[in-house]
């Protein structure tokens, strides 16, 4: 089901009412996106945040990661997306659960003309690294253009 666009609170303040991004704004840039940065949180309670390469599916951010990260979802399954080298804003909040699925590696293989193949609740490459895999399962996504235009919120309505 596709989110629909409402107006965000920026800066402790709600927009002015003015015209939404569509879905597809979003969806296209999470898709195209190269590199993306994520952000998790250690067990402290500090920051960690990594680039990882990754694939946008239809119910949300498929990658795998050796770093830090994997742990830290282990015990704090939140987490943000966003696509790296950009103008536009793209973020999305949600939750990751270990996840394999094929369409995912598939598309992955094609995008970065890598060789993963699952291996339990992760993935092994070519050269027999083997790396948790994770499936970011949005809550809300914002985004913007250039200069902060047209912001908008996509709820999910996840918990």
């Amino acid at each position: 089901m596709e989110p629909i666009p409402e107006h965000p609170v920026l800066f402790g303040q709600p927009v002015p009412q003015g015209d939404l991004l569509p879905w597809s704004w979003a969806r296209d840039r999470l898709a195209a996106a190269r590199d993306y940065w994520i952000a998790t949180t250690r067990p402290d309670g500090s920051p960690h945040t990594r680039p990882v390469w990754g694939v946008w599916l239809d119910d949300g951010f498929w990658f795998s990661t050796g770093s830090s990260a994997a742990r830290n979802l282990g015990k704090n399954a939140e987490i943000t997306v966003h696509p790296a080298a950009t103008d536009d804003v793209v973020i999305v909040e949600g939750r990751a659960v270990a996840a394999v699925p094929e369409d995912a590696v598939a598309a992955y293989n094609a995008k970065y003309s890598w060789t993963f193949e699952p291996d339990g609740d992760g993935v092994r490459d070519r050269d027999g690294t083997v790396g948790a895999a994770f499936l970011v399962r949005p809550r809300v996504v914002f985004g913007w253009g250039v200069d902060l235009s047209m912001p908008t919120r996509w709820p999910f309505g996840m918990t």
